[in-house]
């Protein structure tokens, strides 16, 4: 018979929250004690000079403890139990080093270089093996169809729903490849920060499941059947047209100039013994990739009899198909997914928290028609760049990621149901500079002190020269009143009909100016600012924007906070440096 874990003691439970970032009064209601106990346990404790390490370990210690408590344990528990005790091993290691060790403390495999040791990222057949059956288990159905797929098919190109795991799949399924064959694995995305999430992914991989601690960029791997090499690229692509090997190319409906990744990424590959990949979440029926997509580019040039026509609709491709232009093809929406063993995904609520347009755009597959949109994507488009290479003074890991540089930052609370939506924006320093988004977060399900504790935390990394808050509607207003007590001089935004013009003025001039640049992985923010479009008022009366949303529900938070950042900004009616006229739009 299977007992509860075992209750963790008020004090120890009142630590963690505390190093959670919970409040003391919060703490106390909920264990039902008083606020004075608290406040006495955390002077005692000196709680706020634990250092971090120890703060981490004593977390893990406590959930550790739990789980070796249950008397009968799941799966998952003994996966879990694995992680922490590997966790936990890491952070004796971090303690170890901090009272004087050496670096051999830290990552004990480094002591093994030279003569007679380890060769620098080496991966054994018995740890490849390990590696590659982890991969294979616990695949969902459509996961599996790709895996197939990438045994026979030379091009594999996938439209998907969001979410379902398409980039962490295709970095451990190129990683696996590698081990088996040797081949070199190359993936581009819109910029490097996108292509640095397949890194990621691969390095968090083979750190969990055999305890090494790749290194480089690019990585080269000395596996069991060939040294081979993982390149993680973004705009710089043009610079490594001698590289060879299989290429992933993600979401390349939300890059620019596709064209020209596409001719590179199929000179990448040339050869017949390389694979391309193409993967991505639908963006507009405008884009350029959307012809490659369709085959309408494969009938180009060529004579009528000659052409094909692709039936590219879900019915024909959601069980994976080879087409006639040679690409298998295949549509997975959230609805497949679910039926194909995915169990991620509640779509009755999903339906409730997206409108029905947003709901078949981000998860059913369906391409967008952004003729009506105020911002459309062939005016997004030149605001993608690469910014880890193109903006040299940011550095996004650091803890002032922009130094002493101003900035301002737009916020766009969460409401009942939707996310909150916060970006952060370097202003120009001088005329004819661009509008640069350095940052951009959404949070959901958090409460409103959680929110403004963790605005205060941007504030306390950037020098925030303007923060500008919606505050219509209460939950709003509660936010905008916690963050004052630490920002004073918090801009507050009631919308009318009056504001949301001007503020979308303000935004279409800058972006016609072409003085607003984003990373170009950034497809959230573009399809945020597409969503925005011009209605009119209930009464009839007046012109208004709206993004698909009602008070309590909205998802166009990441474009409205922009918004607001860029709120900040005077550009007169005959335009400013750039030209332009700022009255089109009306």
């Amino acid at each position: 018979m299977s007992t509860a874990p075992p209750a963790i003691d008020q004090q120890y439970e009142a630590k963690l929250l505390y190093w959670q970032g919970w409040r003391i009064v919060d703490i106390a209601k909920r264990l039902a004690i008083r606020p004075g106990t608290v406040y006495s346990w955390k002077h005692r404790g000196d709680w706020d000079g634990t250092p971090v390490a120890k703060r981490v370990e004593t977390a893990l210690d406590a959930r550790l403890v739990q789980l070796i408590g249950k008397d009968e344990k799941t799966v998952g528990d003994l996966q879990e139990i694995e992680v922490l005790t590997k966790a936990l091993e890491r952070t004796a290691r971090v303690r170890k080093f901090d009272r004087g060790g050496n670096e051999a403390d830290l990552n004990p495999r480094r002591s093994r270089k030279g003569k007679g040791g380890k060769k620098k990222n080496e991966i054994t057949q018995e740890q490849a093996e390990k590696l590659i059956k982890a991969f294979k288990e616990g695949l969902f159905g459509y996961q599996e169809q790709w895996r197939v797929a990438g045994r026979t098919q030379r091009v594999r190109n996938i439209l998907k729903s969001r979410q379902i795991g398409a980039t962490w799949y295709f970095a451990r399924e190129a990683f696996a490849d590698g081990l088996e064959t040797g081949r070199n694995q190359i993936f581009l995305s819109a910029s490097k920060a996108q292509a640095h999430v397949f890194k990621a992914y691969i390095l968090a991989w083979v750190e969990l499941e055999l305890d090494i601690q790749l290194a480089g960029d690019p990585i080269t791997v000395n596996g069991p059947n060939g040294k081979f090499t993982l390149y993680f690229l973004g705009t710089n692509f043009r610079t490594a047209q001698s590289y060879h090997g299989n290429v992933y190319l993600d979401e390349y409906f939300w890059i620019l100039n596709f064209q020209a990744f596409r001719k590179v990424a199929s000179g990448m590959a040339m050869h017949k013994k390389w694979r391309l990949t193409y993967f991505s979440t639908p963006s507009t029926l405008n884009h350029e990739a959307h012809p490659f997509w369709s085959g309408e580019q494969f009938n180009q040039g060529r004579p009528v009899d000659q052409r094909i026509q692709i039936d590219v609709s879900h019915q024909a491709l959601k069980d994976g198909r080879l087409c006639e232009d040679g690409q298998w093809r295949q549509i997975v929406t959230v609805e497949d997914a679910v039926a194909s063993g995915c169990d991620l995904f509640d779509i009755d609520q999903l339906r409730l928290e997206y409108s029905e347009s947003e709901f078949r755009n981000l998860l059913m597959c369906e391409f967008v028609d952004d003729t009506a949109s105020v911002f459309t994507m062939a005016m997004l488009a030149p605001c993608q760049v690469d910014a880890w290479e193109e903006w040299a003074d940011f550095r996004p890991f650091a803890p002032r990621p922009i130094g002493q540089a101003p900035v301002w930052i737009g916020y766009d609370p969460s409401r009942t149901r939707d996310g909150a939506g916060v970006i952060v924006v370097a202003p120009p320093q001088k005329d004819g500079d661009d509008y640069r988004v350095l940052d951009r977060i959404r949070w959901n399900n958090l409460q409103f002190h959680v929110q403004a504790e963790r605005i205060k935390a941007l504030c306390q990394a950037y020098n925030v020269q303007h923060l500008e808050v919606d505050c219509t509607g209460p939950g709003a207003m509660a936010v905008a009143e916690l963050v004052e007590d630490f920002y004073p001089g918090l801009a507050r935004v009631t919308y009318s009909p009056a504001v949301k013009s001007m503020m979308v003025a303000k935004a279409v001039h800058i972006i016609n100016n072409g003085r607003l640049k984003y990373d170009g992985g950034g497809k959230e923010l573009t399809m945020a600012l597409m969503g925005i479009r011009k209605a009119v008022t209930a009464g009839g009366t007046a012109i208004t924007y709206t993004s698909g949303r009602s008070e309590d529900v909205g998802h166009g938070d990441l474009a409205w906070a922009l918004l607001h950042a860029l709120n900040k900004s005077e550009i007169k009616a005959g335009g400013d440096a750039g030209g332009g006229n700022i009255l089109e739009i009306f």
